[in-house]
């Protein structure tokens, strides 16, 4: 797989999640990457827990490093 496409599906994968109604409730980075937690908080009963994603790629460890900010931010307004 291309360096770009490999981005892309991580990137894709995190999209897919936050927009089930998840949030990046952790991350744990070692040499192999990154493993980032999502916490569904949505309001579908049907879903619930956890879910863990491995992003390798630098630009996709920069991709979801914008969103927690982010999430940060609209967390500390409220």
């Amino acid at each position: 797989m291309s360096d770009h496409r490999e981005f892309e599906a991580e990137r894709e994968k995190i999209d897919f999640l936050l927009e089930q109604g998840y949030v990046i409730s952790g991350v744990t980075e070692n040499l192999s990457g990154a493993f980032v937690e999502f916490q569904y908080k949505g309001n579908d009963s049907d879903k619930s827990g956890i879910e863990r994603l491995h992003i390798l790629h630098p630009d996709s460890r920069k991709y979801f490093s914008t969103i927690l900010v982010q999430q940060q931010k609209k967390q500390s307004v409220k």
